[in-house]
């Protein structure tokens, strides 16, 4: 194989030639030049990332991070491979694992000038994030407060509302001015019967609970309050009720019971 070049001369070996025409070479005086893989290949793609990230990686983290491009982890540890023997790529074994760096020399390193400017830009940059951080949770408090007001229409839903309401306690409060009777002798006798048979059931109830309770911590060692509370057991106190201001509430009852 001859590689063909277009020159009116040219030096190989020593020797000068002259031609205007074209002039083919042997391959030993100019080498294979290893071309840069394409972009969307498996080599391309590990390559630009291995770049993008410039730190060190391994197969793993490669083939984790590549996932979208539905490469196989042989795949691109054969491209890693690859691109490490065509010096694109260095890496350093360490046992039986390989880490894949970008090559440094690629890069333009800063001096300590540059270095003091990218730091002034940066902190410039921070402290413009933060105003902007600000007015962003402040645009965001308004417009939460915004939405939780309500809207014109449900506004004017709402007064329609209240003012049905305020009919109704209107009437109901006509009624009762004039003496109107809301509920009849008859309601007012079985609801007044359901209260006393529910009192007596929770009396009847307490006092078995405390019968219970005192055979069951009579003779125990341990503290009945920690035993209650370990048996996650409540009063009626502990739920604030108690059983004295219903029994308040069912004299009147029992009163207008006795005269009937």
């Amino acid at each position: 194989m001859c590689k063909p070049i277009n020159t009116a001369s040219f030096r190989t070996d020593g020797i000068t030639i002259y031609s205007a025409k074209q002039v083919f070479l042997p391959r030993k005086v100019f080498p294979l030049i290893p071309m840069a893989p394409k972009s969307d290949s498996a080599e391309g793609i590990v390559l630009n990332f291995v770049n993008e990230q410039n730190r060190p990686l391994n197969s793993q983290n490669v083939a984790d991070s590549l996932q979208k491009f539905n490469l196989k982890k042989a795949a691109i540890q054969k491209a890693l491979d690859s691109l490490a023997d065509g010096g694109k790529i260095s890496f350093k074994e360490y046992g039986k694992q390989k880490i894949y760096m970008a090559r440094q020399d690629q890069f333009d390193i800063p001096n300590s000038e540059d270095l003091n400017q990218m730091k002034e830009q940066n902190s410039k940059l921070q402290e413009q994030l933060a105003e902007r951080k600000k007015a962003i949770s402040e645009v965001e408090a308004e417009v939460k407060a915004l939405q939780s007001n309500l809207t014109l229409d449900q506004i004017l839903a709402r007064q329609i509302q209240l003012g049905n309401e305020v009919k109704q306690m209107e009437d109901k409060l006509t009624k009762l001015r004039q003496g109107v009777t809301l509920v009849s002798p008859e309601q007012r006798q079985v609801v007044e019967k359901m209260y006393m048979e529910t009192m007596n059931q929770w009396r009847r109830r307490k006092r078995m609970f405390k019968d219970v309770w005192s055979a069951i911590t009579e003779n125990s060692p341990k503290n009945p309050n920690e035993f209650k509370e370990e048996l996650g057991l409540e009063y009626d106190e502990d739920c604030g009720v108690s059983l004295q201001s219903f029994d308040e509430l069912g004299h009147g009852v029992n009163k207008r019971a006795k005269r009937k």
